[in-house]
């Protein structure tokens, strides 16, 4: 594998994977270019694995020996806020569909490009960094407010939290960012390759379908109706709008 420029990142990285070949080049990939990485290859362990390290980002395998990773991934959710990149050697959308429903932030067809999968991991990282980091600067360095409530639903950027009357709403990495950018650009409908280019850092291919999954599995959790959603509209051919005033 060629190894592209060093950085001085120390981020840790679990690579849940049980074709140990492929595992062992990933990890020798990752660690040249600055990461600290861990291996596990059976399904079983994986979940007590990422709930006792909690690694800054899992990359994870969807067909496991013991577990698989759509398991793997629900059941962490509730005690691993971190990006998780989904792995799968199906072309079917309903894997992708279902690993993004069960709290994927990412996936990758196989077989890996390590280039490709460095840029993911790269891009998904510094975003949560920069996020935790920039108290409120927008995309184009102006400045907002940390916090914005929207009546009974408070999102906070510092803490990368949001309250739904109070109560803590359960928001992975990828939903919580993609709730920000709704929300703090309310009132303008948002294209879907506004979405995909600010969250990803890459070109909307126009098939993707995370951000439209990640949209209903938002919607609910902020208390709005999935069927007739009054707080993030879908505009027919132009993409999505947070009201202010819903």
């Amino acid at each position: 594998m060629d190894r592209v420029e060093q950085t001085n990142e120390s981020w840790r990285i679990l690579i849940v994977e049980d074709d140990e070949r492929l595992a062992e080049l990933t990890r020798e990939y990752l660690e040249s270019n600055g990461m600290v990485v861990s291996l596990e290859t059976h399904g079983s362990p994986a979940v007590e694995r990422i709930r006792k390290e909690q690694p800054d980002l899992v990359v994870l395998d969807l067909m496991l020996p013991g577990e698989d990773g759509l398991s793997i991934c629900r059941r962490v959710r509730p005690y691993y806020s971190g990006p998780i990149i989904m792995l799968t050697a199906r072309t079917d959308d309903l894997d992708q569909v279902l690993g993004l429903e069960m709290g994927a932030d990412d996936y990758i067809s196989k077989p890996v490009k390590p280039r490709v999968l460095l840029a993911r991991i790269r891009a998904m990282l510094r975003r949560v960094t920069e996020n935790a980091q920039n108290n409120g600067a927008d995309e184009v360095g102006g400045e907002q407010p940390s916090r914005l409530q929207f009546n009974d639903l408070v999102v906070d950027r510092s803490m990368r939290e949001a309250w739904l009357s109070d109560e803590s709403i359960d928001l992975t990495s990828a939903e919580f960012d993609l709730l920000w950018l709704l929300s703090s650009n309310a009132g303008r409908v948002l294209s879907r390759e506004e979405i995909f280019t600010a969250l990803r850092g890459i070109e909307y291919d126009g098939q993707d379908r995370s951000i439209d999954v990640r949209v209903s599995r938002i919607r609910p959790k902020i208390g709005d109706d999935p069927v007739h959603p009054r707080r993030i509209k879908t505009v027919r051919s132009k993409g999505y709008l947070f009201v202010k005033e819903a």
